[in-house]
C-alpha cells in the first residue's frame, strides 16, 4: 500500500536461496490458514457501515500504512467477485501478498499480480507464493500503484484509503475494461455507488464492510 510517485523495475526471478525469509518460518498455507468468512449483513441492512478498529500503522512508506486484511475477509472479497480459473487478478497494495496467493491457491486464477510500494514486502510476498506453490502465475512488482497498468485485469482489489480510493477511481475506470469487477476493503469510491456491499465478520469479533463494484460499459461524466 504505497505511493510516493516512483516506478521502479518489477522484482522477478528472486532467488529463495539467497534471499533472507522473513516472518516465514514454515511453509505458507493461506487457504489452510483461512476460516469461512461469516457475511453477517448485505447492502440493504447496512445503514452506516463502520469500518473495523483502526491498527497502528507497522511501516509507511507511501500514503498507506500496512495493515493485512485479516484472510476471512480475503475469502469473502474473493467469494463476492465470484474469482475463477479465467481471470487475471490485481491487488494494489498488496503487503504480504496474501490476495493473489489466495486467487491462484483456492480459487485457481489464470494469473494474480501484486503491485506494493515496500520492497520488503515484495521479497517476503515472493517468498510466501514460491512456499505456496503457485510462484509460476503469482508475481509481485515494487510500483506505485498509479503507475501500474491495470488494463489485462478482470478483477481489481483493494485495501487502501477513502482518499486514495477516490484518486485512483479515474484510473481504474480509464484502464479496466467494462465488466471488470472491483472489490474494496473497507473504504468506497465516493460517488462510484456499488453493487454490493457486505459485512464479513473476521476473529475476535471486528467487522469489515466490502464494497463491490462492476466497471460499466459507459462511464458517467461525474466519475472520470
Amino acid at each position: 500500500m504505497k505511493f510516493p510517485r516512483i516506478l521502479l523495475l518489477p522484482i522477478a526471478g528472486i532467488s529463495i536461496a539467497n534471499m533472507p525469509i522473513i516472518g516465514c518460518a514454515q511453509q505458507r498455507d493461506f487457504e489452510a490458514e483461512a476460516q469461512t468468512p461469516r457475511i453477517i449483513q448485505t447492502q440493504n441492512q447496512i445503514q452506516n457501515p463502520t469500518p473495523a478498529a483502526p491498527i497502528p500503522p507497522q511501516r509507511r512508506i507511501g500514503e498507506v500504512p500496512f495493515v493485512p486484511t485479516p484472510q476471512p475477509v480475503v475469502n469473502a472479497m474473493l467469494e463476492l467477485a465470484k474469482v475463477n480459473s479465467n481471470d487475471v487478478l490485481y491487488d494494489l497494495g498488496s503487503g504480504d501478498g496474501r490476495i493473489p496467493i489466495t486467487a491462484a491457491q483456492k480459487y485457481n486464477v489464470r494469473r494474480a499480480t501484486g503491485i506494493e510500494i515496500n520492497p520488503e514486502l515484495v521479497r517476503r510476498s515472493q517468498v510466501n507464493a514460491q512456499q505456496a506453490n503457485v510462484g509460476d502465475r503469482v508475481q509481485f512488482y515494487q510500483q506505485d500503484l498509479f503507475d501500474a497498468d491495470l488494463s489485462n485485469a478482470t478483477v481489481v482489489t483493494l485495501y487502501l484509503l477513502a482518499d486514495v480510493n477516490l484518486r485512483l477511481r479515474p484510473k481504474l475506470l480509464r484502464e479496466l475494461k467494462p465488466g471488470t469487477r472491483v472489490v474494496s476493503h473497507n473504504y468506497a469510491m465516493g460517488d462510484w455507488k456499488p453493487e454490493r456491499v457486505v459485512q464479513v465478520e473476521s476473529t475476535g469479533g471486528r467487522r469489515h464492510t466490502i464494497y463491490y463494484w462492476v466497471v460499466p460499459e459507459t462511464v458517467p461524466a461525474n466519475l472520470r
